[in-house]
C-alpha cells in the first residue's frame, strides 16, 4: 500500500479524498495556487506544494516530490482537471508514481469522444446518431449539421461537465455556436475539437458505475439519474434511477462493463448513456468518464461501498472482494453552487461571513465530511467551505454537496430537503432556494425526469422577497451597531422633546428601496414597515417579532446586511438619503420605452472575445463581448442600434456592474444637433 498521495485537485474533492486517505492510513500532500492558499483542502491534508497551475502536469509531478521526508508514491487526479488527461498518466509513470486510474489507452480512447463512440459501436453498443470525425474546421461542421438534422448538439469531443455544450434549433445559429463552444472547449480542456449529435428530445441521462481491478474483474455498482441539469451540467443526482425496471437495469449494467472490458479500463469509472423517456428500455451510449464522479457520493451511500478507497486499493494491485452489489434504499444529491438563480444563475464571488452546513452544529469546522442520521434517514455533506473563507472567480462555482439516504425516495427527497433548510451560506449569493424549489415540484417527486426539465421549470419558480421581518432584522443589525452605549448624543434613538423621532433605514435589494423605520433602543424597538409598526428585537437566534419568534441568521458587511432562513439568503444593502435620491431620479428620468445605452458586465470576470470594433455601427440584440467566470460564458448585447464605443481587449479583467461599452444612437444624435 502507498505511504504518501498527492492529491492533484482542489476543493471538496480533495478534501473527501484526503478523509478516505486517512481512514487508510495514508499521508496526503495537496497542491494549491495562490488564489487557493488558505483554502481548507490546503488545512486538512498532511502537507501542501505551491503549483502554478491545476492544468500543469510538469507541476503537478514535481509537487510529488517537493516535500521533504514525504514523497508521493501515487497521485490521485480526483475530477476535472487533469482527471482524465493522458500526459499526466504518461508523466507519472516516466516519474516511477503510481496513477490512481485507468491505463493510457483507457485514457486516450475514452477522453475523445469521437474516437470512443466509434470503439463502442464495434463492440456492439449503441450510440446517438451524428457526425463526429476529428480535424473537422467550423465550415465542415456547418455542412454537417444539415446532415445530422435539427434540433441538434454541438459537443467538445475532449469535454466534461456540459462545459462547451450547445443546443442549435437553426441552421442560421450553428457558425455562432461553433466559435463559443470551441473557446470554452480550447479554454477548459485545451483542445477546441467538436462533433455533433443528434438531440433527443425529453432524454433522460443515465450512468452506471463499474469497477474494474487489474486482474480482470469488472463489476457494476448499479446506476445514477443525472437528469436534472442546467445549461447540462447536473444539479441532482440520484440512485438507484426511478425510470428503470429491474430488467434494464442488468442490461444497461452490462452494456457498461462490456465498454469498460473494451479499453482494459482498470480503476473506478462512469459509463453515461442518454435514454429517451418515451422508451426508456432503450439507451445509448454518450461517453465513459475515466475518473470519479461529482455524484459519486449517491452509489456510496446506496452500496455502502467507498469508491476512493477501491480506487487506491485497485492502484495499489490489489484485487476486487466485492461484488455486484444489491441497492439498498435510495439516495439523492443536490449541489450548491455560488450563484444567483433570479438573476440567469450569474456566478457570484465573496467572502464567507456566516456558515453552518447539515449534519450537526460543528458541520463547519469538524471535518471535510458532515453526516447526521435518525433511524430512517442520513445526511453526508461534502464540502470544503470555511467560514471566512473566499469564493473565488477563478473556479468553478461549485461550493458543496448536500446527500440524503432514506429507504424510500420520498424518503431521502425529503430528507435532503430539511437538510438544505438547515444550510446557511452568506457571503455570496447560492442556488439553495432553487434546489429547494425544484425538489419540491410535483413532477420531480414523482419521478417524471428530463433533461430540459429545468429550463421550463424556472418561469414557475418565485424567488422569496424579504419579508417584513427580515426587513426588520436587517435594520435592527445596523441599528445595533450604530447604537453606542455612553452618551445619549450617539445613539439613534430618536430622542426629542415629546414622541420619539424613529431613525429611517433605506434597504436596497434586487432593485427595489425598502423603507424602515426604527425608534428606540435594539432590545427594545418599535419597527414601523409600510405603515404597521410592531415591536421588535434581535436575539442570538435571529429576532422577535410581534409575538413571534423566527429563526434567522444575520451578518452585517459594511454597508450589506446578509440575512438567512430555511435556504433562502438575502443581501440588503443600507442607502443613503443622498444614494436613495439619486436612485430614484435616475428612474424617473427615464422614459418608458428608452434603453440604457451603457452596457455593464453582469459579473466579475474576464474578457474573451471582442465581437466588434471600436466604432462598429451595431444592431439591438448583437453580442458585443463575452465575459467569462467561474467556467460561465455570458455575452453582453447591444441594447439598441447605434455605434459602439469600446476599448476592451480579451483578457482584460472586469467588475460587476463595470461599463464596458456605451452604444451611440443615431437619432439622439440627430434630436442633439436640432435642439
Amino acid at each position: 500500500m502507498f505511504s504518501a498521495v498527492l492529491v492533484a485537485n482542489r476543493g471538496e474533492i480533495s478534501c473527501r479524498i484526503t478523509r478516505t486517505l486517512h481512514s487508510m492510513g495514508i499521508r496526503s500532500i495537496a497542491v494549491y495556487t495562490e488564489h487557493d492558499r488558505d483554502a481548507k483542502h490546503v488545512r486538512v491534508a498532511d502537507a501542501a506544494v505551491l503549483i502554478d497551475s491545476y492544468l500543469s502536469v510538469e507541476s503537478i509531478v514535481a509537487a510529488a516530490h517537493a516535500v521533504d521526508g514525504m514523497q508521493a508514491d501515487a497521485v490521485h487526479p480526483g475530477y476535472g482537471f487533469l482527471s482524465e488527461n493522458a500526459s499526466l498518466a504518461e508523466a507519472c509513470a516516466a516519474a516511477g508514481i503510481t496513477f490512481i486510474g485507468p491505463g493510457v489507452e483507457a485514457l486516450e480512447i475514452m477522453g475523445d469522444k469521437i474516437a470512443s463512440k466509434k470503439h463502442v459501436t464495434e463492440r456492439g453498443v449503441a450510440v446517438i446518431p451524428g457526425i463526429a470525425e476529428p480535424g473537422m474546421t467550423n465550415d465542415d461542421l456547418v455542412a454537417a449539421a444539415a446532415e445530422v438534422g435539427f434540433p441538434l448538439l454541438i459537443k467538445p469531443s475532449a469535454g466534461g461537465g456540459g462545459k462547451g455544450m450547445t443546443i442549435v434549433r437553426e441552421p442560421d445559429a450553428v457558425a455562432a455556436a461553433l466559435d463559443s463552444a470551441r473557446r470554452v472547449a480550447s479554454a477548459a480542456f485545451g483542445d477546441d475539437t467538436l462533433f455533433l449529435e443528434r438531440l433527443v428530445e425529453k432524454p433522460r441521462h443515465i450512468e452506471v458505475q463499474v469497477l474494474a481491478d487489474s486482474h480482470g474483474t469488472i463489476i457494476h455498482l448499479g446506476e445514477r439519474e443525472c437528469s436534472l441539469q442546467r445549461r447540462h451540467q447536473k444539479i441532482i443526482e440520484e440512485a438507484p434511477s426511478p425510470l428503470l425496471d429491474e430488467a434494464t437495469r442488468q442490461r444497461i449494467g452490462e452494456a457498461a462493463c462490456e465498454v469498460a472490458r473494451s479499453v482494459s479500463y482498470i480503476g473506478a469509472g462512469t459509463v453515461e448513456f442518454l435514454v429517451s423517456d418515451n422508451a426508456p428500455d432503450e439507451f445509448f451510449f454518450m461517453e465513459m468518464n475515466t475518473r470519479l464522479q461529482v455524484e459519486h457520493p449517491v452509489t456510496e451511500m446506496v452500496t455502502g461501498i467507498d469508491l476512493v478507497e477501491w480506487q487506491v486499493r485497485i492502484a495499489a494491485g490489489e484485487k476486487l472482494t466485492v461484488e455486484t452489489p444489491a441497492l439498498t434504499g435510495h439516495s439523492v444529491e443536490a449541489r450548491i453552487y455560488s450563484e444567483d438563480p433570479a438573476n440567469d444563475f450569474l456566478p457570484s464571488a465573496g467572502q464567507i461571513v456566516h456558515l453552518h452546513e447539515a449534519g450537526d452544529g460543528s458541520a463547519a469546522s469538524a471535518g471535510t465530511t458532515a453526516t447526521a442520521s435518525t433511524a430512517a434517514t442520513s445526511i453526508r455533506v461534502d464540502s470544503s467551505l470555511v467560514q471566512g473563507g473566499t469564493v473565488s472567480a477563478n473556479y468553478d462555482p461549485m461550493l458543496a454537496k448536500v446527500i440524503a439516504h432514506g429507504a424510500t425516495r420520498a424518503g431521502a427527497l425529503h430528507a435532503l430537503d430539511r437538510a438544505l433548510a438547515d444550510t446557511v451560506i452568506l457571503g455570496v449569493t447560492t442556488n439553495i432556494e432553487f434546489l429547494r424549489a425544484l425538489i419540491n415540484r410535483d413532477d420531480v417527486q414523482a419521478g417524471d425526469l428530463d433533461t430540459g426539465l429545468i429550463e421550463r421549470a424556472l418561469a414557475e419558480i418565485e424567488f422569496a422577497a424579504p419579508t417584513p421581518a427580515v426587513l426588520a432584522a436587517a435594520a435592527l443589525s445596523i441599528h445595533a451597531e450604530r447604537w453606542m452605549p455612553g452618551s445619549p448624543w450617539q445613539q439613534p434613538s430618536g430622542w426629542r422633546v415629546g414622541q420619539h423621532r424613529p431613525t429611517r433605514y433605506r434597504l436596497a435589494i434586487a432593485g427595489q428601496v425598502h423603507e424602515v423605520l426604527v425608534a428606540g433602543p435594539p432590545s427594545a424597538a418599535e419597527v414601523t414597515i409600510d405603515g404597521t409598526t410592531t415591536p421588535a428585537r434581535l436575539t442570538s437566534t435571529g429576532i422577535e417579532w410581534g409575538t413571534q419568534s423566527i429563526r434567522l441568521a444575520i451578518e452585517t458587511v459594511d454597508a450589506t446586511v446578509w440575512v438567512g432562513q430555511e435556504g433562502t439568503s438575502w443581501a440588503l444593502t443600507a442607502q443613503s438619503r443622498a444614494e436613495s435620491l439619486a436612485a430614484h431620479r435616475a428612474t424617473l428620468a427615464r422614459v418608458a420605452g428608452v434603453v440604457d445605452p451603457e452596457l455593464r458586465s453582469p459579473m466579475p470576470g474576464t474578457v474573451v472575445a471582442v465581437a466588434v470594433a471600436n466604432g462598429d455601427s451595431v444592431t439591438a440584440g448583437q453580442t458585443v463581448l463575452t465575459i467569462e467566470a467561474m467556467k460561465m460564458e455570458h455575452p453582453v448585447v447591444a441594447t439598441l442600434d447605434g455605434v459602439v464605443d469600446i476599448s476592451l481587449k480579451p483578457g482584460d479583467l472586469v467588475t460587476r456592474d463595470q461599463i464596458v461599452a456605451r452604444i451611440e444612437s443615431p437619432q439622439a444624435s440627430t434630436e442633439g444637433e436640432t435642439s
